[in-house]
């Protein structure tokens, strides 16, 4: 699933690419990727509305059309965007004034397309925690303390902390040397100031190598990031510590796969 690095770099790139630009026409294989209006609604409401702003609330991409006017896409799990030609394999397709289109591509079929007149008043982003780029130390340190949950899963409740998903809060907890079973409220301080260092700075070199391309990823111009690379961690049971080069090992939290090392990680 793109995360907070993946979603920032399609962000900057369509800022750059879009901004001013008309939305001349639209079409969708895939209805159910329209989550409101209605698809007509949905193409009626976008048809001849141009590009005022591209920003990001969390992972959700947020296209401002007028001041009472949004259009919200939200990847999901295999959800990206193409933008030049036209691409047969897109589920959803906006035609642009220049002649380019912005292709939406997703495999899966999980992503969700919104036009609303203020994404604000969606009820999943009410709901959104404070952004893991973002947080102060002092905020972070009041919701870990308060917390019984193991901290890997805290990490991924995006209602305490958002943003983060399975690939950096692996990566997080391996360089901070936390056990992803640990309970948040048995963290020291020292242990706290480390993890919220180590939020801040890989999602920030994240986003400076344009995120990565673990699965569907890519960036706008169907390019694959540079960060899985850098990775330590993530997807690399039974591979060599990067520390201590023993074995790493993989167990699920919350669902969710979770490579680790129990040797450097307490």
């Amino acid at each position: 699933m793109p995360e907070l690095p993946e979603v920032e770099t399609i962000r900057r790139e369509l800022a750059r690419e879009i901004t001013n630009k008309k939305i001349v026409d639209f079409k969708t294989t895939k209805p159910k990727l329209i989550k409101e209006p209605s698809v007509a609604g949905f193409k009626k409401g976008v048809i001849g509305e141009g590009v005022k702003e591209v920003s990001r609330k969390a992972k959700l991409l947020i296209i401002k059309l007028r001041e009472d006017k949004f259009l919200v896409i939200h990847l999901r799990i295999a959800g990206w965007l193409l933008y030049g030609e036209e691409d047969p394999r897109a589920r959803a397709v906006f035609y642009l004034s220049d002649g380019k289109v912005l292709n939406y591509m997703d495999s899966r079929v999980l992503g969700e397309l919104r036009l609303c007149k203020d994404y604000r008043d969606l009820e999943f982003v009410k709901k959104l925690g404070p952004e893991a780029l973002d947080i102060s130390l002092s905020r972070f340190r009041e919701l870990v303390m308060t917390k019984k949950t193991k901290i890997k899963v805290f990490l991924l409740d995006q209602t305490l902390i958002s943003g983060l998903g399975n690939i950096y809060a692996q990566e997080v907890l391996f360089l901070s040397k936390i056990d992803p079973r640990r309970l948040a409220n048995s963290l020291s301080e020292n242990e706290i100031k480390l993890l919220h260092g180590k939020i801040v700075s890989i999602l920030k070199e994240a986003i400076k190598y344009k995120g990565s391309s673990v699965d569907t990823y890519r960036d706008l111009g169907g390019d694959r990031g540079g960060m899985e690379k850098r990775l330590k961690v993530y997807g690399k049971k039974d591979e060599k510590c990067y520390f201590c080069k023993r074995p790493l090992e993989k167990i699920s939290l919350g669902g969710r796969g979770t490579c680790f090392c129990s040797h450097c990680q307490k």
